[in-house]
């Protein structure tokens, strides 16, 4: 089998994409949300792109009670309940496989599936149709997650395809990257939006569950090929947002040859409701830093002349 048949064969698990995006890149964008990631992120706005396989979403609110899906579960994890807001479907995660048989059962679209498969080609096509807004703002395709190097096969194949036909592409990575293979998919975009969770190496294992040594050092390796780089800095009250680390973030980007701005990331809740879709618990409940706060942060980005910019 060549390399053509191989691409024409591969298929990467996209959970959403966003026509009209102006916060992830440069210019009018779309961007492509792929599924696994290798952080485990308390604050994750997009829980539902963490596992890399198809999964099942249960919306609570949408149920009407009809009880058509349960016959169809064939691991009996769908189950009756009294709840508040009277008869329900519960769903025991324990027992479901995400086999997906439901989603087709239920006729309220309470039961939905997260994740769909496309080949390099499909994603493409729907991608191009936004090509006269690439042109007029200098935007493009940016690919992100979950974390678009979990699946770097079809990242890498898909942003060739991107290049090939001339769309300005990014990637939007944890820095993370489970691979050699995985780096090189980001050595190959024409723009990179980085994030930089915690320059504490113990309180970023608390924080994403993994070290932020090879995030570090994968950050020095790409500015030293001369990508252009956006850090993405999440604001996280009690954890990121102190003067000490801050400072030291600073310190660190301003040795960077290739950045363009820092992205301040303030902390919100927005993807709060997607965790019980999928059967998980938010544990966070924090308030978002005043207008105060965040002036005093682009102060000290300030001293070191580094751009900042507030959101994407």
């Amino acid at each position: 089998m060549n390399k053509k048949q191989e691409t024409v064969k591969l298929r990467g698990v996209v959970f959403n994409i966003v026509h009209g995006s102006f916060v992830d890149g440069y210019g009018i964008r779309t961007t492509v949300f792929l599924k696994g990631c290798p952080l485990r992120c308390r604050w994750c706005c997009n829980p539902e792109g963490q596992k890399y396989e198809p999964e099942l979403k249960y919306s609570e609110n949408l149920c009407n009670g009809c009880m058509k899906c349960i016959p169809v579960c064939p691991e009996g994890a769908l189950k009756a309940a009294e709840t508040e807001t009277g008869k329900k479907v519960v769903v025991d995660r324990a027992l479901c496989t995400n086999c997906l048989q439901c989603v087709d059962a239920c006729p309220q679209g309470a039961l939905e599936q997260f994740g769909t498969y496309y080949t390099v080609d499909e994603l493409f096509d729907i991608v191009r149709r936004d090509l006269r807004y690439y042109k007029s703002s200098g935007g493009g395709v940016t690919i992100g997650g979950g974390e678009a190097t979990v699946q770097w096969e079809f990242a890498q194949a898909f942003l060739r395809k991107c290049k090939e036909n001339f769309i300005h592409t990014a990637v939007d990575t944890c820095g993370f990257t489970v691979s050699e293979q995985a780096f090189n998919v980001l050595a190959e975009a024409d723009l990179l939006l980085y994030d930089i969770k915690g320059m504490d190496n113990e309180g970023h294992i608390k924080n994403t569950g993994q070290s932020n040594e090879l995030i570090l050092s994968n950050l020095k390796r790409l500015d030293a090929l001369g990508i252009p780089i956006i850090i993405r800095l999440p604001l996280i009250p009690g954890e990121t947002d102190s003067d000490e680390n801050i400072e030291e973030t600073a310190q660190f980007l301003s040795t960077l040859r290739n950045l363009d701005r820092v992205d301040l990331m303030n902390y919100h809740e927005f993807g709060r409701a997607k965790y019980a879709q999928i059967g998980l618990d938010y544990t966070l409940a924090l308030t978002p830093l005043t207008d105060e706060r965040l002036s005093e942060i682009i102060g000290i980005f300030d001293k070191y002349a580094i751009k900042t910019q507030i959101g994407g």
